[in-house]
């Protein structure tokens, strides 16, 4: 760092690289550089965002003087450039999956574990207050041992047949798309919120529009309309029935197919006294369910659980979203950076963690049978 400012650099200029950007700027740092898709798209964004830098290559980052690498790329790069960035010494956020396998995911973790600099992936749904208020409910002794664990992760930005993107390419997205993609959030916060883990599944999946156009276009949009048509062979939606290492029955639905669900993540765990209820896109409330009553809690920074008030940062009734939920993540890895512990910091060992997964779904949709994780 110079002058106690931490210098970062982002890969990749897409939705979450200005994610990643904007939370990197709110959190204290000086972003010096970025690297998008070419050498003149990284000019251009470097002129956009008022930054020093455009990379033409990953050589050219991790031989810079840098803090932290943010990396916002295609996932099929994120293990090679975590790599290299962590041989390089450079502390690492990488953006879900980690890796287009479980080799893949594998090597980055134990890269990261022999370096011991800091690694992260944005698993940030964990940073919502409200997750924080339903963390702490659920693994009280008065909520009850989890008797079902249960819910979805619906969007709808691939419902139309033109839509299309890098992801929907297997070489660049992986074998997975739908659950790799936000299925992994989805079984990341229920094993989160309750302490368990997932230990079987057997899945389904389905491809619904069996083509889209082969050129890519921005994800959330469509392509031209003029595009080739190329077959799709990742799924548009996955089911996926399990059992944790508690013994407890549970079950999740995933789809980028689902009209009108914008980015609905949903999570309902039914215990043996009370139930509670988070969902994404009003997660500035959690349902608490109880045989007699149930209660609406709305965050607010002077009642609640103790992580769910240090992460409300405005007062009760003035919204905080996905934005502040992702600023809560990226200042909590700097802080974890500066020799701090903040609580719930997902790590490479939890990408590796949402593979492990991801690859017993794909073998379970395979096999038409249980498979282990």
């Amino acid at each position: 760092m110079t002058n106690g400012v931490r210098k970062v650099a982002v890969l990749g200029a897409g939705m979450i690289g200005e994610v990643h950007r904007r939370a990197a700027v709110l959190a204290g740092a000086e972003v010096v550089g970025v690297m998008a898709s070419t050498p003149e798209r990284s000019r251009e964004v470097a002129a956009q965002w008022g930054v020093e830098k455009a990379y033409g290559t990953i050589d050219e980052v991790v031989a810079d003087d840098l803090d932290v690498v943010h990396i916002c790329t295609p996932n099929a790069s994120h293990v090679p450039y975590a790599v290299a960035a962590l041989e390089a010494g450079k502390h690492v956020i990488c953006e879900k999956p980690l890796g287009v396998s479980l080799a893949d995911a594998q090597h980055a973790a134990e890269v990261a574990e022999r370096t011991g600099l800091i690694n992260t992936m944005p698993f940030a749904y964990r940073f919502h207050p409200m997750a924080r208020e339903m963390r702490a409910r659920v693994q009280e002794s008065s909520f009850g041992a989890p008797n079902l664990i249960h819910g979805s992760y619906l969007q709808d930005w691939l419902l139309d047949p033109r839509a299309s993107s890098w992801r929907v390419d297997p070489q660049a997205g992986g074998p997975s798309r739908a659950f790799g993609d936000i299925g992994s959030h989805w079984c990341d916060l229920a094993e989160w919120v309750t302490g368990e883990r997932i230990t079987e599944v057997v899945a389904d999946t389905s491809i619904a529009i069996k083509q889209r156009p082969a050129a890519t276009a921005a994800s959330f949009s469509a392509a031209p309309t003029d595009a080739p048509l190329a077959d799709v062979t990742t799924e548009d939606s996955a089911l996926i029935l399990f059992r944790t290492d508690r013994g407890t029955s549970g079950s999740a639905v995933i789809s980028q197919l689902a009209a009108g669900r914008k980015n609905r993540l949903w999570l309902e765990v039914d215990g043996a006294s009370h139930s509670a209820v988070f969902d994404q896109e009003h997660a500035e409330e959690l349902w608490i369910g109880g045989e007699d009553q149930s209660l609406l809690l709305v965050r607010d920074p002077n009642h609640g659980a103790s992580e769910q008030r240090r992460l409300s940062h405005l007062p009760a009734g003035h919204a905080q979203g996905y934005a502040q939920c992702f600023e809560n993540f990226v200042a909590d890895t700097y802080a974890a950076i500066d020799g701090q512990a903040p609580e719930g910091l997902p790590t490479f060992a939890d990408g590796l963690r949402a593979a492990q997964i991801c690859d017993a779904m794909l073998r379970s949709a395979e096999s038409r049978k249980w498979e282990t994780v």
